[in-house]
Protein backbone atom coordinates (compact mmCIF):
# COMPACT_ATOMS: atom_id res chain seq x y z
CA UNK A 1 0.00 0.00 0.00
CA UNK A 2 1.35 3.64 -1.14
CA UNK A 3 0.83 6.02 1.62
CA UNK A 4 2.04 8.77 -0.38
CA UNK A 5 0.99 8.95 -4.19
CA UNK A 6 3.67 10.45 -6.03
CA UNK A 7 6.29 11.18 -3.59
CA UNK A 8 9.71 12.18 -4.93
CA UNK A 9 11.53 12.66 -1.75
CA UNK A 10 10.97 11.71 1.92
CA UNK A 11 13.02 13.92 4.13
CA UNK A 12 13.73 13.70 7.61
CA UNK A 13 14.22 16.52 9.82
CA UNK A 14 16.41 15.61 12.49
CA UNK A 15 16.04 18.11 15.70
CA UNK A 16 13.01 17.70 17.67
CA UNK A 17 10.15 20.18 17.03
CA UNK A 18 7.71 21.87 19.26
CA UNK A 19 4.36 20.03 18.20
CA UNK A 20 2.47 23.16 18.68
CA UNK A 21 3.49 24.03 15.87
CA UNK A 22 1.49 23.42 12.63
CA UNK A 23 1.32 23.74 8.80
CA UNK A 24 2.84 27.09 9.21
CA UNK A 25 5.50 27.18 11.29
CA UNK A 26 6.79 23.35 10.01
CA UNK A 27 6.60 24.58 6.27
CA UNK A 28 8.96 27.49 7.85
CA UNK A 29 11.53 25.02 9.24
CA UNK A 30 11.68 23.52 5.59
CA UNK A 31 12.26 26.51 3.93
CA UNK A 32 14.51 28.23 6.57
CA UNK A 33 16.47 25.16 8.11
CA UNK A 34 16.35 22.81 5.63
CA UNK A 35 16.67 25.09 2.93
CA UNK A 36 13.83 23.21 0.61
CA UNK A 37 10.91 23.63 -0.74
CA UNK A 38 7.85 22.79 1.41
CA UNK A 39 5.81 22.69 -2.40
CA UNK A 40 7.50 20.37 -4.25
CA UNK A 41 5.08 17.27 -3.01
CA UNK A 42 8.03 16.22 -0.72
CA UNK A 43 7.07 14.34 2.52
CA UNK A 44 8.80 16.05 5.67
CA UNK A 45 9.08 14.22 8.72
CA UNK A 46 9.23 15.62 12.50
CA UNK A 47 8.97 14.01 15.98
CA UNK A 48 8.32 15.60 19.43
CA UNK A 49 11.07 15.90 22.16
CA UNK A 50 9.81 12.69 23.62
CA UNK A 51 10.00 10.78 20.41
CA UNK A 52 6.42 9.65 20.96
CA UNK A 53 4.53 11.54 18.36
CA UNK A 54 5.31 12.43 14.54
CA UNK A 55 4.03 15.05 12.21
CA UNK A 56 3.96 14.77 8.37
CA UNK A 57 4.08 17.25 5.75
CA UNK A 58 3.25 17.40 2.26
CA UNK A 59 2.02 19.57 -0.21
CA UNK A 60 -0.27 17.97 -2.52
CA UNK A 61 -1.24 20.07 -5.53
CA UNK A 62 -4.68 21.88 -3.99
CA UNK A 63 -3.12 22.60 -0.51
CA UNK A 64 -0.80 21.03 2.40
CA UNK A 65 -1.52 17.58 4.34
CA UNK A 66 -0.82 17.07 7.73
CA UNK A 67 -0.55 13.74 9.10
CA UNK A 68 -0.12 12.81 12.99
CA UNK A 69 1.47 9.70 14.34
CA UNK A 70 1.16 9.43 18.41
CA UNK A 71 2.65 6.23 19.87
CA UNK A 72 0.66 5.11 23.51
CA UNK A 73 3.49 3.07 24.79
CA UNK A 74 6.53 2.82 23.20
CA UNK A 75 9.52 5.53 20.91
CA UNK A 76 10.45 6.50 17.46
CA UNK A 77 13.98 5.11 16.84
CA UNK A 78 14.76 8.78 15.97
CA UNK A 79 18.35 9.63 14.34
CA UNK A 80 19.72 11.84 16.53
CA UNK A 81 23.73 11.51 15.99
CA UNK A 82 23.72 12.87 12.26
CA UNK A 83 25.70 15.82 11.49
CA UNK A 84 23.25 16.90 9.14
CA UNK A 85 19.88 18.89 9.60
CA UNK A 86 18.44 16.35 7.64
CA UNK A 87 17.80 13.21 5.87
CA UNK A 88 16.57 11.80 2.85
CA UNK A 89 15.22 8.28 3.62
CA UNK A 90 13.11 6.07 1.03
CA UNK A 91 9.62 5.39 1.21
CA UNK A 92 10.60 1.59 2.86
CA UNK A 93 12.71 3.64 5.85
CA UNK A 94 9.57 5.87 5.95
CA UNK A 95 7.46 2.54 6.69
CA UNK A 96 10.52 0.93 9.01
CA UNK A 97 10.05 4.25 10.83
CA UNK A 98 6.58 4.12 11.69
CA UNK A 99 6.61 0.46 12.72
CA UNK A 100 9.67 1.35 15.05
CA UNK A 101 13.08 -0.06 13.30
CA UNK A 102 15.81 2.22 13.13
CA UNK A 103 15.74 3.53 9.48
CA UNK A 104 19.65 3.96 9.51
CA UNK A 105 20.49 0.68 10.53
CA UNK A 106 24.14 -0.12 10.97
CA UNK A 107 26.49 2.74 9.21
CA UNK A 108 29.33 1.71 7.09
CA UNK A 109 32.51 0.80 8.27
CA UNK A 110 36.04 1.22 6.18
CA UNK A 111 39.50 0.63 7.08
CA UNK A 112 43.19 1.24 5.75
CA UNK A 113 44.32 -2.11 6.49
CA UNK A 114 42.61 -5.36 8.31
CA UNK A 115 46.15 -5.43 10.61
CA UNK A 116 46.07 -4.71 14.02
Amino acid sequence: MKMFINTPDVFLYRDFVDFRKSINGLSVIVEQQMQLSPLTGSVFVFCNKGRDKLKVLYWDKTGFALWYKRLEKDRFKWPTKLSKQSLNLTEQQLHWLFNGFDVLGHQAVSYESVAL
